[in-house]
């Protein structure tokens, strides 16, 4: 896979989190809890890219974040499919109240 990116191909409006996001705007989307983890994603992609001279990880960090951020923008959406997820992986049901920490460490998220 090489990657492709020009400036120009992008939208100028439209929603944050369309392909092409920017970083911040990625990172602004995430649940506070995973903002360090993009962090060092991105950094150390970053850092990938400015040795290799290849953009490649770095578009699909990314990504593979902006994927990430756009499911959490929705915040009860993603409540809801974290509860789902944990549930079909441990076969018992998630109590309502439980933290959303708590149960992504269930579901693996």
């Amino acid at each position: 896979m090489t990657a492709t990116y020009a400036y120009d191909e992008q939208p100028s409006s439209g929603h944050p989190l369309r392909p092409g996001a920017s970083p911040q705007d990625i990172r602004s989307a995430l649940l506070p809890t995973d903002r360090a983890e993009f962090d060092a994603a991105y950094a150390q992609a970053l850092t990938y890219a400015r040795e290799s001279l290849d953009l490649t990880e770095l578009f699909r960090t990314l990504e593979l974040w902006r994927r990430t951020a756009l499911l959490q923008s929705d915040r009860e959406n993603y409540r809801r499919v974290v509860r789902k997820a944990a549930k079909l992986l441990t076969g018992e049901e998630i109590p309502e109240d439980e933290p959303l920490e708590v149960t992504r460490a269930k579901a693996d998220m």
